[in-house]
């Protein structure tokens, strides 16, 4: 029974982990990169659409980011999500594409995002915690009724802590390389 609240509360984890890696993603470095348009979606044929299900999205160098869209129609409605994100980015277009250039980051900016980074690696953590938290009363309620022996309690909450340690040491890992990436110049 314990193994059922052990491998659930994994699962959890696993999801708040991935969250966090895709929060990364969209935080804008110093470099170019396509997960930056992953969240701004285009007014495109009356629905809200994301970027690259109109348009191919493409890096062919550090600091350029090429967007190509499919209906040459939307290239304006493009641009305009664009300039409206709060990536503060300015798109120019030829009519066929638009191009990004992905300005250097001040000082200032880098340590605005990496504020914003640990923010997110903080509301991760404590994500992982109450994970743990729901796992240890899940164990405590199938203790009271019976289901498990405190020998399995004891031992399904010392397996939940482990897991809880390892979530946030991954936590702390993913944080730290984007730590180093955003400050990088």
């Amino acid at each position: 029974m314990q193994e059922i609240v052990s491998s659930s509360c994994e699962d959890r984890m696993k999801k708040s982990t991935a969250s966090l890696k895709e929060g990364f993603a969209a935080l804008r470095t110093g470099r170019a990169s396509a997960a930056l348009f992953d969240r701004i979606r285009v007014d495109a044929y009356g629905e809200k659409t994301p970027i690259n299900q109109v348009a191919n999205i493409s890096v062919p160098e550090a600091r350029l980011i090429v967007i190509q869209p499919w209906d040459k129609a939307l290239i304006t409605e493009i641009e305009k999500s664009i300039r409206t994100s709060e990536l503060s980015l300015n798109p120019s277009n030829d009519g066929k594409v638009i191009r990004i250039s992905i300005p250097p980051l001040t000082e200032e900016r880098r340590k605005e995002l990496v504020k914003l980074a640990k923010n997110q690696a903080e509301q991760s953590r404590v994500a992982i915690r109450n994970i743990r938290r729901d796992g240890n009363e899940e164990l405590k309620k199938l203790l009271k009724d019976s289901k498990i022996t405190e020998d399995a309690e004891s031992k399904g909450a010392d397996e939940l802590q482990k897991l809880t340690d390892s979530y946030i040491n991954q936590v702390n890992k993913v944080l730290e390389e984007k730590e180093k990436e955003i400050m990088e110049v």
